[in-house]
């Protein structure tokens, strides 16, 4: 942010908040997700390391906070009073997206690109109102990206111009709304439990108010939304069967077949008909939905779209958490594939914690994946389990996150959703 005081400047941290807060790209990634940002803890973290001025010595922290607890309600309340003071001196200026900027660009909208990145406190005043696209600016763009849940290149391109375009109006809202949802479940939530914020594909492993390790996720489309639930884990099925739902055998599964006959052979896929007997996929009729008279099992196998495990959570939507062979879903900013359920990256960490107290260390975890073996577990104590949607969250050290309100629940219109998920296959 800037060098100048809060009462000289209101509504912006000053500069040693900046620098204890927002100088560690590790930092923010540890909130804000990409395919390498996995966990927090140990040989699983994957770091970066970032300056607020450009040569300076990089410093490497972690963020601890979880997105529900105390200090996001702190980092939230801070926040708020920063862009009312943000709103109240005219918000910002948009950046005219008329071309891709990037490091050495020398274009008129680099400098309503500082500005605006000044205002928000990504970039320091000091840094000046030059035309030239420099280090200081690549830094604060990476900045800004991590920030928003985009991958930190440092280019501007759609959705980074999307992001900063959001008026600084929609940014306070979505703060103020998402103050109500992190206040109403601020209470107990366990001694150790299990976080997923939807709009950020981002889940966390909480033990003792602290984030243990943080995931990337694959989440429901626009179309199949991942609910809203509080749940815990009852148990885990390594290698486990797959049911295909009634959702995805009328909207996935038939197309697929009239179009690749050979399908469920390929994807190692069995009928069954009511009375259990399973019958040849020849014997139905793929051009009606005939098909929903019968029920879809898929074996276990590397390519098994559950992966090699499923976590349960019971609830009344028919929701879980699980491997996928699809993992490179997980390198995308919009991780909006699934018809509901999780997919989570590096989810043999996340299952080793659970378990943690069982005869399943993390060496025998990595042994039973290596097979076929149908296998169940179950932790030592239930672990509490919280589905949220969280668009919009900070911590006490001045960061602010902000995600796309993908399924406009936010109520602030389709603005604050910059970008649109794409369609998938089955998995």
């Amino acid at each position: 942010m800037t060098d100048r005081s809060p009462a000289s400047t209101p509504g912006l941290l000053p500069r040693r908040a900046v620098l204890g807060g927002l100088t560690s790209l590790a930092a923010i990634a540890a909130a804000a997700p990409s395919a390498l940002a996995q966990g927090v803890r140990g040989g699983a973290t994957a770091e970066w390391s970032d300056s607020f001025d450009a040569g300076s010595r990089a410093r490497s922290t972690r963020n601890p906070y979880p997105v529900l607890g105390p200090h996001t309600v702190q980092g939230l309340e801070q926040a708020i009073a920063q862009y009312q003071q943000i709103v109240g001196r005219g918000g910002w200026r948009p950046v005219p997206a008329n071309e891709r900027l990037r490091i050495g660009s020398r274009r008129p909208a680099v400098v309503a690109l500082r500005e605006r990145l000044v205002a928000s406190g990504d970039l320091d005043a000091s840094a000046g109102r030059s035309d030239i696209f420099d280090s200081f600016v690549d830094t604060a763009v990476k900045r800004f990206q991590t920030r928003h849940g985009i991958s930190p290149d440092g280019q501007v391109r759609d959705s980074t111009f999307a992001a900063l375009n959001v008026p600084a109006e929609l940014r306070l809202r979505q703060l103020e709304t998402n103050l109500v949802r992190v206040r109403a479940q601020s209470g107990f939530l366990g001694n150790r439990f299990i976080v997923m914020n939807i709009p950020a594909a981002q889940l966390e492993a909480v033990e003792n108010g602290t984030v243990v390790s943080r995931h990337v996720t694959v989440v429901g489309k626009i179309d199949r939304q991942s609910p809203v639930i509080s749940t815990r884990v009852q148990d885990i099925n390594f290698n486990p069967f797959w049911t295909v739902p009634a959702s995805i055998i009328r909207k996935d599964l038939i197309p697929k077949m009239q179009a690749e006959p050979d399908y469920l052979a390929k994807n190692r896929i069995r009928v069954f008909n009511g009375q259990g007997q399973e019958v040849a996929p020849e014997s139905i009729n793929w051009n009606s939905m005939d098909a929903m008279n019968f029920r879809f099992r898929q074996d276990p196998f590397e390519g098994n779209s559950m992966g090699n495990v499923r976590i349960n959570i019971p609830n009344q939507h028919a929701v879980y958490m699980h491997d996928t062979p699809s993992k490179g879903l997980f390198g995308e900013d919009q991780r909006f594939h699934s018809s509901g359920c999780a997919r989570i990256q590096n989810i043999r960490e996340l299952i080793a914690w659970i378990l943690q107290g069982t005869q399943w260390s993390r060496s025998e975890i990595d042994r039973i994946f290596r097979t076929t073996d149908r296998v169940d577990a179950k932790p030592v104590q239930p672990v509490p389990v919280y589905w949220v949607y969280i668009t919009a969250w900070a911590n006490p050290d001045g960061l602010v996150q902000f995600r796309d309100d993908i399924y406009q629940r936010d109520g602030i219109g389709p603005q604050a959703a910059t970008n649109t998920a794409q369609p998938v296959a089955l998995r």
